[in-house]
C-alpha cells in the first residue's frame, strides 16, 4: 500500500467519523427538544420544566433536595422507599436557607 491509498484510507475514515458524530448531535438536540416538548418545558425551549437548586444528604441512602418547578420552589425528601414534599415556597421569594441554619421550614 502506498502513501496515497493510505492517506485516502485515512481520509475516508476521518470523514465517516465526522459525519457519525455529526448525527449523534443531531438526534440528541431533536430528542432534547422532543422531551421538552411532551414534559410541557417553556416556549423556547431553554426554560427547563424542572430545575435542580440544591441537595444535601442526610445519611448514606437519604438526601433533602430543593427543586423549581415553574416558579415554586420545594424542598423534598428522597429516600430509598420514595419521594416526600416537605415544604412549598409558591411564586415568592424564596427564604435564606444560609442564614438561617437550624430552621428550614415555614
Amino acid at each position: 500500500m502506498n502513501a496515497g491509498t493510505f492517506f485516502l484510507s485515512l481520509l475516508a475514515v476521518v470523514l465517516a467519523l465526522a459525519v457519525v458524530l455529526g448525527l449523534a448531535w443531531v438526534a440528541i438536540r431533536l430528542l432534547r427538544r422532543w422531551n421538552d416538548h411532551v414534559q410541557g418545558g417553556g416556549g423556547d425551549g431553554n426554560d427547563p420544566p424542572i430545575r435542580f437548586l440544591r441537595a444535601m444528604a442526610v445519611g448514606q441512602r437519604e438526601r433533602l433536595t430543593l427543586v423549581e418547578v415553574r416558579g415554586e420552589v420545594m424542598l423534598v425528601g428522597v429516600t430509598a422507599g420514595g419521594i416526600s414534599l416537605l415544604a412549598r415556597w409558591p411564586d415568592g421569594p424564596m427564604p435564606d436557607i444560609a442564614t438561617t441554619p437550624g430552621r428550614i421550614f415555614p
